[in-house]
């Protein structure tokens, strides 16, 4: 970046905060944490800081389900290749087969746990999605997955004395010394700030999804891991994929509820206000192409009808079927006066999945010393440059897995020596005499990002919102605030900052990274990663 930024939000002294300590501290308790937690051995302390609920994460809204070779019909080499397909040349192929080969015994540890994914017979029920060549899609309650599973992980967890989970609870900043991580600074109402120090720290805080108007992520994901990493001197990488879901819930006055791509799995057609079935006019694999392909086909379709909106049809399925294999969105759509086996669900395109993060090698590590990261806060190499449905939920359990394990290696090994830390607190940031409307500059943001930066992007709009977000920053990212409220904001728009110069530097379509003044894919100038690492010195 070019301009200077505060290493540390807030100003704290270390004999005017509590600290606490432990073996291993994960941020963040969707997935991905609280199964890196349960890998810690258990001879190890674990803390889990969660910034909201429980049930508020990304993994607990998880509708369609875990991409899993569950089948004899089915193989790890047609998984691999179905994730290359949908990804690119970005995708590590490495890292898709370690992760998908281990998919199996993780979907089976669920169930050993307690999980009920929906069965036909003594058979576990397998659905297909976009771009996958077969049906592999384990789910539960019908279009509730990550509820069921996170059901189970959490009764896991809560009954592991070494684990404990501090709900409702914002992380300030990762705490440093002499380049190394060594913990958080956290905050909540309760107690306000608390220097937590831990020999590992494990980022498993999500996506980034609210820095767009339209989105499919809850209220908590505004990016925060990806922006402590980045002060804290970690590398962030492919910060231009941002994958936009097709299918979102588009009802005034409903929240932004996602329309599971299993509903095209299960024989549900896109159409436009006139009726036409248009998907097979764009790919011929028609609703059941690549995420990618379909959100720019409804986008381009919305555009020649000039109408906000296209839907979902699922009047020419069995209904019994439909109620009985989506219940909860049959549910939902019904507070709008919707039956979905008779009337067309409205739908279009939100921001659903951020496929850039903190780069992790093989072993989830970061590029700071004793900092790992996992699940969709991190950049590990498996979805390349457009995530292939339901592989997030899988990342989310291998990669916790393999982090827990490393972790738990070596920490074993480190001895407690965090009486003898000085705290490198030195915050630049500056009191902002003039009160600022938060969620006027919020919603201005989410606004400019959706408009310019959406589903499709240009030079010149990426230009003219590099210039209002630097405007922003340069008065909002100084300022010294004292609840979540404010340092939510300058996460967002310091993470939006770096998707706004990755895209503007992209000059080239690739995966969910769409220029339509450079419509094609540049291998020659382009298959290759963009990276963002803070100086030292404070740029």
């Amino acid at each position: 970046m070019s301009e200077t930024s505060p290493r540390y939000l807030v100003p704290f002294h270390p004999k005017r905060v509590p600290h606490f300590f432990t073996d291993v501290l994960i941020i963040g308790g969707g997935l991905a944490g609280l199964r890196t937690a349960l890998e810690v051995d258990p001879g190890l302390s674990v803390l889990v800081i969660c910034k909201g609920r429980l049930d508020q994460s990304n993994s607990y809204q998880a509708q369609g389900g875990v991409a899993a070779v569950l089948s004899p019909e089915d193989s790890f080499e047609q998984h691999v290749d179905d994730t290359l397909d949908a990804g690119g040349s970005l995708v590590d192929r490495e890292v898709a087969e370690r992760v998908i080969r281990r998919a199996p015994e993780e979907i089976e540890r669920l169930i050993s746990w307690g999980t009920e994914f929906d069965r036909v017979d003594d058979r576990l029920a397998l659905a297909r999605e976009g771009a996958h060549s077969c049906n592999r899609v384990a789910h539960a309650l019908g279009d509730a997955t990550g509820k069921e599973i996170m059901r189970a992980v959490i009764a896991r967890a809560g009954n592991r004395p070494n684990i404990q989970i501090w709900a409702e609870t914002f992380t300030i900043d990762l705490l440093t010394h002499e380049g190394a991580c060594r913990g958080a600074l956290v905050w909540n109402g309760r107690h306000g700030k608390t220097a937590v120090w831990a020999k590992q720290t494990v980022l498993c805080t999500g996506g980034s999804g609210q820095i767009y108007r339209e989105t499919t992520n809850p209220s908590v994901a505004t990016g925060d891991g990806m922006a402590i990493a980045y002060r804290a001197g970690a590398e962030l990488r492919d910060m231009e994929f941002m994958q936009f879901h097709p299918t979102v819930l588009y009802i005034a006055g409903s929240s932004r509820n996602l329309i599971t791509e299993a509903m095209r799995g299960e024989g549900a057609y896109l159409v436009d206000r006139t009726g036409n079935r248009f998907m097979p006019e764009y790919d011929q694999r028609a609703e059941l192409a690549p995420r990618d392909i379909v959100s720019r086909a409804i986008v381009t379709q919305m555009e020649k009808t000039r109408h906000p909106n296209v839907y979902l049809d699922l009047t020419h399925l069995d209904p019994q079927r439909v109620r009985s294999r989506f219940p909860g969105i049959a549910a939902f759509c019904a507070k709008f006066e919707l039956d979905i086996t008779r009337d067309r669900i409205p739908v279009r395109p939100g921001a659903h999945y951020m496929i850039g993060g903190v780069t992790v090698d093989a072993e989830g590590r970061t590029t700071v010393p004793g900092l790992f990261a996992a699940g969709e806060v991190s950049s590990s190499g498996l979805h390349g440059a457009n995530r292939l449905a339901s592989n997030s939920l899988l990342e989310a359990m291998v990669c916790g897995a393999i982090v827990g394990r490393c972790v738990s290696r070596d920490a074993d090994k480190i001895v407690d020596d965090f009486h003898a830390l000085p705290l490198e607190n030195r915050p630049t940031s500056v009191v902002n005499g003039q009160p600022l409307d938060l969620d006027d500059i919020r919603n201005s943001l989410k606004s400019l990002t959706w408009r310019l930066a959406g589903v499709r992007r240009d030079g010149e709009g990426l230009a003219e919102a590099a210039q209002n977000i630097n405007h922003w920053c340069r008065y909002v990212l100084d300022c010294q605030f004292d609840d979540p409220t404010g340092w939510e904001l300058q996460n967002m728009l310091l993470i939006a900052r770096f998707m706004i110069e990755a895209a503007a530097v992209r000059t080239e379509t690739r995966g969910v990274h769409v220029r339509t003044d450079f419509p094609r894919t540049d291998d020659s100038r382009w298959n290759h990663h963009i990276t963002f690492r803070r100086d030292p010195a404070g740029a």
